[in-house]
């Protein structure tokens, strides 16, 4: 497989070029607004080609899949112009500003025939295959409630727009309320139904926020209580699930790399859950690969990014209306 990267970004330069050619993949080009970037960033990474015109990049018959990580406004055209083009599409989350335009890359995607998934990490990080396990094996019971803390301090090279530019889709409802409301989704294989948020500016925001917490309520009948932020400093990540025959605990999961504990606390005591230490990236692309040659489907499919980017959509609106808010997922 070819692929063309359509952003000059940190995230691909960290993770996905090394787990593009970890599947014996080439990339034959990447995208920028800015020539003199572009240009240094394909050197800097063996690419062969760089552009700032994506109809040009696009028209090269030999690039099979694209991977998009511009900023997230942008995500939404530069979709439908890959799918015109009968490229396979893998797109950084949020999928889009609205559930509208993601929906329409979705089922875009579906009429074309080509594989479209939304790069979620986290469902691919082995100690959450091992709690999805736990859940689905029934070690816990029936399940009562969850948590999720993911308040970070973001790294000064990753503010700039995300903290200061809602028309480009900042503030840390879009960049992490959507990964935690995938991963509880990928846990407990089911979809919030109402939420109920407050936000704040507490350092960082510039127009738009950057810490939040909420509260979830799943058909089940299990609760949620999620909290994220970009300026907490010292308070580390992880998830909770709590049941009627036991919990989990996992401290430090909620990352891109294969670290963190988890642990299980039944009647019969405290015991440590191994794990696989896989790399993330990797997996995924692996899986992507796989579902381009009609084996299987990716980790998380454009429908799971739809349905992420709606209970984010949800918090945001909850948040900001002080009611609680039933989520919409426009039909999927």
């Amino acid at each position: 497989m070819r692929w063309a990267l359509i952003g000059a970004s940190r995230i691909a330069s960290s993770y996905m070029i090394d787990a593009i050619r970890s599947q014996n993949a080439d990339i034959q080009s990447v995208l920028s607004s800015d020539a003199a970037r572009g240009e240094a960033y394909a050197r800097e990474h063996g690419i062969a080609d760089s552009f700032t015109d994506l109809d040009a990049l696009l028209a090269d018959d030999s690039v099979d899949a694209v991977y998009i990580s511009t900023t997230n406004e942008k995500h939404h055209a530069q979709a439908l112009a890959a799918i015109a083009a009968g490229k396979h599409v893998l797109c950084e989350k949020p999928l889009a500003m609205t559930l509208d335009e993601a929906g329409e890359m979705v089922r875009t995607a579906a009429g074309k025939g080509v594989v479209f998934a939304t790069n979620h990490h986290l469902r691919n990080a082995g100690s959450h295959l091992a709690i999805r396990e736990l859940i689905a094996s029934g070690r816990i019971g029936k399940v009562l409630s969850a948590r999720v803390f993911h308040a970070v301090n973001l790294p000064d090279a990753l503010r700039g727009w995300r903290i200061n530019d809602a028309a480009a889709g900042g503030g840390v409802i879009p960049d992490i309320t959507v990964h935690d409301a995938d991963t509880i989704r990928f846990h407990l294989g089911e979809d919030p139904q109402e939420v109920v948020a407050k936000a704040a500016a507490s350092g960082l925001g510039e127009g738009v926020e950057d810490s939040v917490m909420s509260v979830w309520s799943m058909p089940s009948g299990a609760m949620v209580q999620s909290h994220e932020s970009f300026t907490h400093k010292f308070a580390g990540t992880g998830i909770e699930f709590h049941g009627t025959d036991g919990s989990i605990f996992a401290r430090n999961v909620m990352t891109q790399e294969p670290v963190g504990a988890v642990r299980l606390v039944d009647a019969d005591g405290e015991h440590e859950i191994s794990y696989d230490k896989h790399n993330l990236y990797h997996r995924a692309l692996g899986l992507f690969a796989d579902a381009v040659n009609g084996k299987g489907r990716p980790s998380a499919d454009g429908v799971d990014g739809v349905k992420s980017l709606a209970v984010a959509l949800a918090v945001r609106e909850a948040a900001q209306s002080g009611k609680a808010v039933a989520v919409n997922y426009g039909g999927f």
